[in-house]
């Protein structure tokens, strides 16, 4: 059963309590009392109740919503795994009384990975804007001024070769073959394990690609020859066998394993054309010289990677999903956005204004941007919406009053202060981890982004709180 707050203290609470004192950071208290919203633990409160419909009327008592909203919320703030986050809440007074497990049992690793399943992108969604209306009422911000940028936060795969995109393809389907096997029997299609030729093709690809001299390109497409050849048979193996246990050849003598099988198909046909692709995109690259194939294939785990460049001299190629952050005053981000396609920088700077006008009821005084968000349109259309100021500029014009007007102080002003956009992507990568997602899939990828956000602004929202004189 599960509840909105804790409704017993345990006999230590009152110690840890007292034991920790004035330790917290200046935020934190302040942090403490926003995340004590009625809202927010209700968000969370039927997020947990959707995993089991009748949980929060019978069982034994879980941890209830505001314990798992702290938690998940200090794995972001520390960017820590939940390993992590269940060592050092168990070893520190600090954590215990923040999180308010206080002097109770500190939930496993597990369980609170299940706890962060349960909190979908929509609720971490639902959670920023009430923070963020939260910021407002208490004059944190109020939206005079807006900035915003665009960055790339990479999926968590390595880096994408056609020898490797093939390997993970061949280990993931023998595996599930070999479980297959196990629950089946020896009955139907017999399982050959080619892992072994893979393994040494990849290898061999990997030598022949560092070595030089003439006959280099040579052998490394017999190698590929080789590789494509042997991944195609087990891609035609896997086929058979998740065709045989939806014939009922392959089958289980109880109901569980049946379903183990069934999901085990599943897995079959999700893979299957995923390693399919590769291997077209393989023979386009390899055999025909064809290096722009549409639709490719970055991950066999995350099919939704991009390949985005965005003119970084250190990393001049990232592989992950286009993530937009918009700011109003005091560094407080007020909007995100994780798209599932690259979008132009230019076609984002409307949606921005109308998140902003949402979010606060009337447009910004002042836009800052670079200039990949610059258009004619842009300008006149926010112009048009009632923005007194729009400092974005425009790289390539070759207007005299247009150039005139770049270097007037309020533009000059305006784009000092939107360098505090890259600050900001800065400290949320380094901080709260937004270089990389560690979740997995597109789910995943706006969870760790939304969390990572608010995190950031509890941050930014108890340190102007804790500045203000006390009442």
């Amino acid at each position: 059963m599960i509840d909105a707050r804790r409704l017993q203290r345990t006999f230590g609470d009152g110690f840890v309590a007292e034991a920790v004192g004035d330790v917290p950071e200046a935020w934190m208290p302040q942090a403490d009392a926003l995340l004590d919203d009625d809202l927010l633990l209700a968000a969370v409160y039927d997020a947990l109740g959707t995993r089991h419909p009748q949980s929060r009327t019978r069982g034994r008592r879980g941890a209830p919503a505001e314990m798992v909203l702290r938690l998940l919320v200090l794995k972001h703030l520390r960017h820590w795994s939940y390993a992590t986050l269940e060592r050092e809440v168990r070893t520190n007074l600090v954590y215990r009384v923040f999180t308010r497990v206080g002097g109770g049992k500190v939930p496993d690793a597990k369980t609170m990975g299940r706890w962060g399943l349960a909190v979908a992108p929509e609720v971490v969604e639902q959670l920023h804007q009430r923070l963020v209306a939260m910021a407002r009422d208490a004059r944190v911000i109020e939206g005079r001024r807006m900035r915003l940028d665009t960055t790339v936060v990479e999926t968590p795969i390595h880096y994408p070769t056609d020898s490797s995109l093939l390997g993970d393809g061949v280990r993931v389907l023998t595996r599930t073959m070999k479980q297959v096997t196990a629950i089946a029997g020896a009955v139907g299609a017999t399982l050959r394990d080619r892992s072994r030729s893979v393994r040494y093709r990849l290898w061999e690809i990997g030598r022949i690609a560092r070595s030089k001299g003439a006959q280099r390109q040579e052998k490394l497409t017999r190698a590929y020859q080789r590789l494509v050849a042997t991944t195609s048979r087990v891609v035609g193996q896997a086929t058979r066998f998740s065709r045989e246990i939806g014939a009922g050849v392959k089958g289980a003598r109880t109901v569980i394993k049946q379903a183990a099988l069934e999901g085990l198909r599943q897995t079959l046909d999700t893979f299957v054309p995923r390693v399919q692709q590769v291997l077209r995109q393989t023979r386009a690259r390899v055999f025909d010289g064809d290096t722009h194939v549409t639709d490719k294939l970055l991950s066999v785990f995350e099919p939704s990677t991009e390949v985005i460049r965005k003119g970084k001299a250190g990393k001049p190629t990232e592989f992950g999903k286009m993530v937009k952050l918009q700011e109003a005053e005091h560094q407080i981000i007020t909007a995100y956005v994780v798209y599932d396609t690259r979008p132009s920088d230019s076609d984002l700077l409307l949606p921005a204004l109308a998140a902003h006008t949402q979010t606060f009821g009337h447009v910004p005084r002042l836009v800052a941007a670079d200039a990949a968000f610059y258009s004619a349109a842009n300008e006149a259309a926010a112009h048009a919406l009632g923005v007194t100021r729009v400092c974005i500029p425009s790289a390539n014009t070759k207007s005299a009053s247009r150039k005139h007007d770049q270097k007037k102080r309020w533009f000059k002003n305006g784009q000092k202060w939107r360098t505090g956009c890259e600050g900001r992507i800065s400290v949320v990568k380094r901080r709260h981890g937004l270089n990389r997602s560690r979740y997995k899939g597109e789910a995943g990828m706006k969870r760790w982004v939304g969390l990572g956000v608010i995190a950031d602004n509890l941050i930014n929202i108890g340190r102007v709180l804790a500045t203000r004189p006390s009442p």
